[in-house]
């Protein structure tokens, strides 16, 4: 069996990211993905928070394994309709204000209507304001512009628009022809695109994993408990695949694939962090081994539920992590071949 080609990879990722999703508002690409493995004859169910489920029966059934990844993303609600016909926000997910000022997005009522608009600093203009440049971007200074003609609240809310409805970014997506692809949301609909792929090709070519092995497509990671339930008794290992963190002091990049060895959370499990460099070093996958320091898992948030697993966390490198994401295919590429060569591996912990 072959890795798909990354271009293949790429195409399902523009369309996941284009799906709006925040955390608490997942259904419409939930349904995408419970759409995409219907095709290939895969069965998934839901669990009651929203998740996927899909499981691919293997030769031994005694021992499981569970690989995740998190469709959901960044996002807002409503927090306040404004006298001046503006929305103040409320956050969903751990981001700051500066990274979505400017940004055009849209807001879903809770009919299903749709309104777009764009978050802006309420001192945006330099010929009115002179702090401008200085004030402090947060909740009380930023706010939505809808692009409606409102003047108060009560036109806002004559459009249906009510505190509770929520807002989601433009993704704002692109592929270079150099081999990035930068978008809003990568984090973690990259990882969801390299898994629905390997689960693809499992399929088309026939092939029987050596343990039986559920995939969880989670829906609650960006609040911090997308993963935490629906582990069968026999699941032995867990394996988070998320974002491989950049920055001063990281060793991940945008090329390889990141393999964690610890997070705020505390270390991962090191005989399963030593297979998966041994799989790597064996399969001439490229790979960097790092420290996230401000970052949680659905791994991490299973074994905090109590769950007696061994767990990990791998995923390809993602420069500016919750904001203006990017990637490069090559970590898409060795990620998917990192996961392909676990999953047909013939030993768990």
């Amino acid at each position: 069996m072959n890795f798909p080609n990354t271009n293949d990879t790429f195409s399902l990722l523009k369309e996941l990211v284009s799906i709006p999703s925040p955390s608490g508002n997942t259904n419409e690409v939930i349904t995408y993905v419970e759409n995409f493995l219907s095709e290939y004859g895969v069965e998934t169910r839901r669990n009651r928070k929203g998740g996927l489920i899909a499981t691919l029966p293997g030769k031994n059934t005694d021992k499981h394994r569970m690989l995740t990844a998190h469709v959901d993303t960044l996002g807002a609600m409503v927090k306040e309709i404004k006298s001046n016909g503006r929305l103040k926000l409320d956050l969903i997910g751990g981001f700051k204000y500066n990274s979505i000022e400017g940004e055009y997005c849209q807001i879903e009522t809770s009919s299903g209507k749709i309104y777009t608009g764009t978050i802006l600093m309420h001192q945006t203009s330099v010929h009115v304001y002179k702090d401008a440049g200085k004030a402090e971007r947060n909740q009380d200074n930023m706010e939505v512009r809808i692009d409606e003609v409102v003047k108060n609240a009560e036109d806002v809310r004559n459009l249906g628009i009510e505190v509770g409805d929520f807002v989601s970014f433009d993704p704002r997506v692109e592929i270079t022809p150099s081999g990035f692809i930068k978008s809003r949301h990568l984090d973690d609909k990259a990882s969801v695109a390299i898994l629905l792929q390997l689960i693809k090709e499992i399929k088309t070519n026939n092939v029987v994993l050596p343990y039986t092995t559920h995939f969880l497509i989670s829906n609650n990671e960006e609040i911090g408990y997308g993963g935490n339930s629906n582990i069968t008794p026999e699941t032995v290992e867990y394996l988070a695949v998320d974002m491989g963190a950049m920055g001063d002091g990281q060793s991940t990049d945008e090329y390889t694939v990141s393999i964690c060895v610890k997070d705020a959370s505390g270390p991962y499990h090191y005989e399963l962090r030593k297979r998966l460099v041994n799989l790597a070093e064996e399969n001439c996958i490229v790979y960097k081994l790092d420290i996230y320091p401000y970052y949680g898992s659905d791994a991490s948030a299973a074994i905090r539920s109590g769950h007696d697993i061994v767990h990990g966390l791998i995923g390809p490198g993602i420069d500016s992590s919750h904001a203006f994401e990017r990637t490069h295919q090559s970590s898409i590429d060795n990620t998917g071949k990192l996961l392909y060569h676990y999953v047909m591996s013939d030993m768990v912990l």
